[in-house]
């Protein structure tokens, strides 16, 4: 029997992808695991979701259940039995309750910090509009996207297959360990984006490395639907 610590919805998922020099990402890469390409090349991807309904052990938060994420993440795979198991790495992760980082950092070992968040929805009959919102040294970042009402389903072997089907999580806890996890989730169905607008100091949130990302144009924008069975193993 598989015991699900953390279940939550995640709603309205937006992803910012960039490639990248695989040489920025080594130094993050937790042992045991292996830079995930896709065409060639290798993506980090800034994220923004609302977590809602969360619930630990199936008990609901009724106070810190529901909130924003913003996380940077990139991809990886490790191979176990010549199983391929492909997952991502979190650079950070900023939410809004301390409670709720100082519990991740503690059970996942991942890279989480505390910080305002808030977020704009709006939808009518020819557009969804969403937008989330983060405070980092008194500067309020950004990320916008305007997209279709209707959703459809990813194609296999396409770039959003590959941002998005990826089913556990790596941490780096030393250069010679690491821990893992697995998220269980649904399939994606995706909108097209029509417009998107990224205001995001990643000097100031993910450090000097990714400093050049504030003004290289994203590889693409992603929106996602909700993940309606979402868990932590």
């Amino acid at each position: 029997m598989v015991i699900r610590f953390l279940r939550a919805k995640w709603k309205n998922l937006v992803m910012v992808n960039y490639a990248v020099d695989p040489a920025l990402l080594e130094p993050y890469l937790p042992p045991g695991t292996s830079l995930d390409y896709f065409a060639g090349k290798t993506y980090v991807s800034l994220v923004g979701f609302l977590f809602a309904k969360t619930k630990i052990f199936g008990i609901p938060v009724p106070r810190f259940g529901t909130f924003e994420e913003i996380n940077l993440r990139f991809y990886v795979f490790s191979k176990e039995d010549k199983i391929k198991k492909r997952g991502v790495v979190f650079i950070n992760e900023a939410v809004p309750y301390k409670s709720v980082a100082w519990m991740a950092n503690l059970l996942y070992k991942e890279h989480y910090s505390v910080m305002p968040t808030r977020h704009y929805w709006e939808k009518n009959s020819r557009n969804r509009l969403i937008e989330y919102y983060w405070k980092k040294k008194e500067r309020w970042n950004a990320i916008q996207v305007e997209a279709d009402t209707v959703s459809k389903l990813m194609k296999q072997g396409s770039l959003e297959e590959f941002i998005f089907e990826h089913y556990y999580g790596f941490t780096k806890i030393s250069d010679s360990s690491s821990e893992s996890y697995e998220v269980v989730h649904p399939r994606w169905s995706t909108f097209d984006v029509k417009y998107f607008k990224v205001d995001c100091d990643f000097d100031a949130m993910y450090g000097s490395s990714f400093a050049h990302l504030s003004a290289q144009l994203p590889d693409s924008v992603m929106l996602a639907s909700r993940c309606r069975k979402c868990a932590r193993t």
